[in-house]
């Protein structure tokens, strides 16, 4: 990986930069939270937000998207996207992995998605470096440092910014808008200071496990899901704003006309009562004991059996969006709480 030092001072340098090509999405405020959205001027863009209400997982698969057109007449028109390249401008690492997730699912080489791919090749991201609030937990599930999957990731320094290099592309916008340099030992060690004050800031009060995936199956009868369950609205809140969940429905919408038409892809979720419901009226989890059950499991267990990582990247988004306090957390306590018992029966 290559690293550059910029000036803080360089920043609306480089988005100025990025405009001339891209269409610039990046954090703003908006109301009293902060989201993402395209923006004409640097002056819009607030750099030091705490986690946005919804994701970035809207650029890469959209809550409605039109798959193909039909007429009755004339048959199936595939649907041409155009999308315009965009750079997604301060995306915290939590939201880079959870991009990197989605991209293990819908850039699968046996059934690659050609929707996906479009918005993912026509977008580029500049990450920054971010401070934890009081519901992240990134840090406890391997999300909360990014690696790959971004053009370029700032690291706040003091008054300056270590920037690590991901792609040609980005290489090439940092070079031609300011004047990257080598970092010094200065700068190595500011980002190291600046690394130790992050790992501090993480709420204490949300407990570090180990082994979950092994948790997730040695308690997966437990009591515990019913109580967790029985909190449940089927909202799917958790799911809408979860920059991981890809689950998704195929609709067909018929023109009032009746001779047009087109077939749409919209977001679904797991923990909607219809979700697991079949032809002839059975439903596989019909209680939101599974149903929540299941997330959960899917979340910390299933995809990491599968693709190595979690599901859930601890950005804490559900966290806040859930009125019944149910998210991964209340699961991170509920193992700690089984672990002192089990500690408590051992010392008798």
């Amino acid at each position: 990986m290559l690293y550059r030092v910029i000036d803080a001072h360089e920043l609306p340098g480089l988005v100025q930069a990025f405009m001339r090509d891209y269409e610039v999405i990046a954090p703003v405020r908006s109301g009293k939270s902060f989201a993402f959205e395209a923006v004409s001027s640097f002056d819009d863009i607030v750099l030091d937000y705490p986690t946005t209400l919804t994701s970035l997982k809207k650029y890469y698969l959209p809550p409605r998207e039109t798959l193909f057109e039909y007429d009755m007449a004339d048959g199936v028109t595939d649907y041409r996207m155009e999308v315009r390249p965009r750079v997604l401008f301060g995306a915290h690492a939590c939201d880079i992995n959870a991009i990197n997730a989605l991209n293990l699912v819908f850039e699968d080489p046996r059934y690659p998605d050609p929707y996906y791919e479009a918005h993912k090749k026509a977008t580029m991201i500049v990450g920054i470096s971010c401070m934890p609030g009081d519901s992240c937990f990134c840090h406890l599930l391997d999300a909360g440092e990014v690696r790959s999957g971004y053009d370029l990731f700032l690291a706040d320094i003091g008054g300056r910014y270590l920037v690590s290099i991901g792609s040609v592309e980005g290489a090439d916008i940092l070079e031609a808008a300011c004047d990257p340099r080598e970092a010094t030992d200065e700068d190595r060690r500011a980002f190291r200071d600046y690394t130790r004050r992050r790992q501090r800031a993480f709420n204490e009060e949300i407990p570090s496990v180990q082994e979950i995936p092994m948790l997730m199956d040695a308690f997966h009868s437990d009591d515990f899901w019913e109580e967790l369950g029985s909190r449940c609205l089927n909202c799917t809140a958790c799911s809408s704003v979860c920059p991981t969940c890809y689950c998704f429905d195929i609709r067909d919408v018929l023109d009032p006309s009746g001779e047009t038409g087109r077939r749409e892809r919209v977001w679904d979720a797991c923990t909607s009562p219809q979700f697991a419901l079949v032809t002839g009226g059975h439903n596989f989890r019909p209680g939101t004991r599974e149903r929540v059950r299941h997330r959960m499991y899917h979340k910390l267990n299933g995809f990491n059996a599968k693709h190595g990582r979690y599901l859930c990247v601890g950005c804490g988004r559900c966290v806040k969006a859930c009125k019944a306090d149910i998210s991964p957390i209340e699961v991170l306590k509920f193992f700690e709480q089984k672990g002192i018992e089990d500690g408590d029966r051992d010392a008798d």
